[in-house]
Order: C-alpha cells, then structure tokens, then sequence
C-alpha cells in the first residue's frame, strides 16, 4: 500500500497530560535557543480529551515548573481542596478515619482531566506544535533495533478489512525521536516492551479499574473542594479497592470507585461494586435529588517504582502512564506524568540539532534525581502490603507512614493480575441487587453517557488469539469473567441451537478503558487501537 510520508523532528503518541507537556517543554526549548523543532502529537481520540477520564485532584507542582504563569492564562484549575475525609464504610454505615498524610490535599486542586488537557493543547500549539486529534497510532517503524516512527490507522476499512468508498490509508510518520505517551497499557507501548524486553529484572505492572460518573446535585448539597475517599464496604477485606467523591465547580459532584484488578474472585463485577457503593446511605443521600450526566472507565497502573520497565529504547523514549508514575497512596499521578515528559524533553532537546536517533539515556538518569522519582521511593510499599488485606495493609500503611517514613530497608513486590483469579467452582457468586434506576442503573443505561461512537461495520479492534479458549478456559472454568470486569457489556456468552456457547464481541459498546487485555487470565485477549475518532467522547472527566 502506497503511503504519504511526513518528517519531524519528534513524534509524542498521546496527548494526554504527559505528551502535551513534553511537547510544550519541547517547544519552549527551542524558543529559548532561537531554533525550531518540528513537532507532532498524535491523538486517537476525536478531539484532545474525549479519551481523558481520571478522577482527578491534581498537585499543580509540575505545572508551576512548565507554566508558571498558569493562573494568568485561565488554565481549567477553579476548584482549590478545601477538606479531605477519609472514610472507613460498613454496609449501612460510616466512620471518619485519620486522614493520611499522603492523602492530605491543601494545595492542590479538583479538576476535569479532560478540560486541563484541551487547556494543554492550546498552549502547545501557541508555541507552533502540530497536534492531530482522530490520528491513532497501529503500528511502529524500525530501522533495524531502532525506532524511527509510527504508522497511523486506515480509516474507511470495513469489518472484513476491505476499503469502503471513504477509505483513506495511514500515513507513515518519521522522526528522529518517538515519545510514547499512550496512558496506561498503551498497545505501542507493549509492543515495545514485548520487543525489547523492557520489563526483564522488574516487577509486573498492576493495575486498578477506575470507573466514574459526573453528578449534578442541588446547591444546598454541594460542598466546594470537599474531597472524600473511602475504603471497606462494598468490597470485602480480601480485595483492594474504594471509592471518592470529589466536589468540583458548580454542583458538581465526581464519583468513582477503584477495584484492583488482582481481585481474585471470578464474580467479582466492578462496575456492580460502584453501584452498591453509591448505594449506601451516606452517598445516596447526596445523590438521590440530583442528575448524572457523564459515565466512563479506565485502568489505571498501580505497581509503582518497582514495576517501572525500562524507559528509553534506540529513538524511543516511554513517559507518563505508558509507564506508570502513579502515586497510589497518594490517589495522584498527573503531576508525575507531566513532570516524566518535561524531563523526557529537557534530556532529549540537545541531541535534536544533530541526529538525535541514539538511545536517550539521558532521560531515566536525570529523572532519578527529581522529586517524582523520590516520591515513588517512598511510596512503593502501600501498595503491595495491600495483598495482605485490608486491615493488614493500612497497619502497615501506618508503619510505613509515621515510622519509617517512606525509608524501610526492604522493598516489597507485584504480582501479575491476569493470574489471580481462582476457578469458579472454588468461589461464591455474589448477589448483586437490582437497579433503581434513581442512584443505581444498568449498564447499558450507564453506557448511552459515554457518549460511544463508532462506525456501524468497523473492522474489529478486540483480538482473540485464540478463539476457542474463551470456551475451554474463560467459560468453562473462570465463568466468562470478561462478562464482569469489562465495564462496558463488550462481551457475552450465547448459545446456539444445540446449546453451544460462544463468546460474542460488541466491539461497538467499548470505553477504550484496557480492563481486558489486562485481566483476562490466559492473556488471549488484545486490545488494539479503532478507527481514529471513535470510542467515547468524553466532555468533562
């Protein structure tokens, strides 16, 4: 297939905060030594942030250091903390706990993910930076071990892969440095790390399904710059998880819950644990006189230091939550992505003049001098303890805390999610109650806020390896947990005449949110990128 070609300078796959910020220091750099750079940031997603969702309260620390003058350019920061709860839940009831030092928010502000990287973009492109939303990037382009660039999506391709009468083939794109910026489990970035075997000597990444709702409740309920986080019920103390609620601009109200993905009952539905936990009589007082209005999911990484891969490759260089600089016990992660871009550019900007294609060793060297590297050093243990269960966790939460402050001589490790699960037979199905359609709803009901958009006969962006596995393992011995864990009704078991299963893909209900290719037990299922543009549209997660 013939083609078109484009060159630059760099190549940033995302622009989620990470990408945008590396593309801005890029831009700045070059605006201070009187060159230019020739920049491109790609994103799958219709328009910059309609694949954004996180909670999100943000440390502006590192946009301090990248715009300092963000107040006066009415970046999307209205809603500073004002207090924080923590919360231990029982089924009906509620009890305040010390809020970890970790956790404490002054400072820091509630925020729309999303808007904050529309804000990001615009400042970019100020600086002359070439962003294309609707672009996803499939494939990477080598020059033997190195890495020169990346092929973007066909768009026009119907099911069967034929060209439609809108066909249009991706464009390949060169230059002499690729930023992977892809968000957590990005399909390049395990790619790479597949390839180059980036992961050799760490610990498995693992990961945390986040799934929200933005509310919009009465006034007289509405609490600005309230941040309230909870653990316990409705999860029980074996399994990692919680939720918050974030009060954010004008009677706005985020909810979410986080269900850790080494969960290791096969029943286990997370997008029904947040419809328990929104149940209860403490959040459904706030929730029953008010109106959702937005819904969406997505993983994120929780292994920390410790399961950091290896971050630069010849020509490539993996920033943000493509690697994963989340600071679990601390709930945040922008300020580290952000900061994980600035430090990619910063080590990368004084080889561009030349050829700029050599591996940037540069760039883990000095982010280990920087506070994001020392902060998830002392953060590394909360969360593995946490396999231990809940009570033991948060008594070492303590000790870690107050005693050794971040500094035990020991370093605990991850495991695998995808392998935690136990045989159906070896577990109780859970009863999870019916929806009132007031502060509970069902999926698809969830799913129609989403705002999903796909071509009607796109080509299939959910692979099986395997397509018979989904019977022999999934079905006959974990019960077809894909059923569950993906918060999107994507999967489904039918039968045929003869009573024969199948595993059915509505590929067209799908949030882009990884849950699959993360949990799924014999990894038999990959998630790949759709049609550039398609997925959710999501306005203000």
């Amino acid at each position: 297939m013939s083609r078109e070609r484009m060159d630059f300078d760099v190549i940033i796959v995302g622009a989620g905060p990470a990408g945008l910020s590396a593309a801005i220091r890029l831009a700045q750099l070059a605006a201070q030594n009187k060159t230019t750079l020739n920049i491109c940031v790609l994103d799958k997603g219709a328009e910059v942030g309609s694949h954004i969702l996180s909670g999100a309260v943000i440390d502006p620390r590192a946009l301090n250091e990248l715009i300092p003058d963000w107040q006066n350019k009415n970046a999307p920061l209205n809603t500073p903390v004002t207090r924080d709860q923590f919360l231990w839940l029982t089924e009906k009831k509620h009890l305040h706990l010390p809020t970890p030092p970790q956790m404490h928010n002054k400072g820091n502000y509630i925020i729309s993910l999303g808007k904050l990287c529309r804000w990001l973009a615009e400042q970019a492109e100020q600086l002359g930076v070439n962003i294309f939303p609707s672009f996803a990037a499939t494939e990477i382009l080598y020059e033997g071990d190195r890495v020169v660039g990346v092929i973007t999506g066909d768009k026009g391709v119907d099911r069967l892969g034929q060209p439609t009468p809108r066909f249009q083939p991706g464009m390949e794109l060169y230059a002499k440095q690729t930023f992977f910026a892809e968000g957590c489990r990005g399909s390049l970035t395990k790619k790479l790390i597949e390839k180059f075997q980036l992961r050799d000597g760490k610990d498995p990444q693992t990961y945390g399904l986040g799934i929200k709702e933005l509310w919009e409740i009465p006034e007289e309920f509405h609490q600005a710059g309230a941040v309230i986080h909870s653990v316990g019920w409705p999860l029980d103390t074996a399994t990692y998880g919680g939720g918050f609620l974030y009060y954010f601009e004008k009677n706005l109200l985020e909810v979410g819950f986080v269900v850790g993905l080494d969960y290791q009952n096969p029943f286990l539905n997370p997008y029904e644990e947040f419809q328990r936990f929104k149940s209860h009589p403490h959040i459904r007082s706030l929730l029953e006189k008010g109106k959702r209005i937005a819904y969406g999911a997505r993983s994120l990484n929780e292994g920390g230091i410790q399961s950091l891969p290896k971050l630069t490759v010849p020509g490539g260089l993996l920033i943000g939550c493509a690697a994963g600089f989340l600071n679990v016990p601390k709930i945040k992660g922008i300020h580290n992505a952000m900061k994980s871009g600035m430090v990619a550019a910063d080590s990368v900007f004084p080889t561009l003049q030349n050829a700029g294609t050599e591996e940037c060793h540069l760039y883990p060297t000095t982010l280990k001098k920087t506070w994001v590297w020392k902060e998830l050093h002392q953060a590394r243990n909360i969360r593995p303890a946490m396999t231990w269960g809940l009570w033991a966790g948060l008594a070492y939460a303590a000790l870690d805390t107050y005693i050794f402050r971040g500094h035990a001589p020991w370093t605990f490790h991850n495991h695998a999610d995808h392998l935690q699960l136990k045989k159906a037979a070896d577990c109780k199905k859970i009863d999870y109650p019916k929806h009132d359609n007031q502060v509970t709803f069902d999926l698809l009901n969830s799913l129609f806020l989403a705002n999903v958009q796909y071509e009607e006969n796109q080509p299939y962006h959910l692979k099986l390896a395997n397509r018979q596995v989904a019977i022999d393992i999934n079905y006959k011995l974990y019960d077809s947990p894909e059923k569950r864990y993906c918060p999107a009704g994507v999967y489904e078991i039918i039968f045929n005449e003869e009573n024969k299963p199948r595993l059915m893909i509505n590929g067209g209900n799908c949030i882009h949110c990884k849950a699959c290719d993360i949990k799924d037990p014999t990894q038999n299922i990959t998630w790949t990128p759709s049609e550039g543009g398609s997925g959710p549209v999501y306005e203000m997660m």
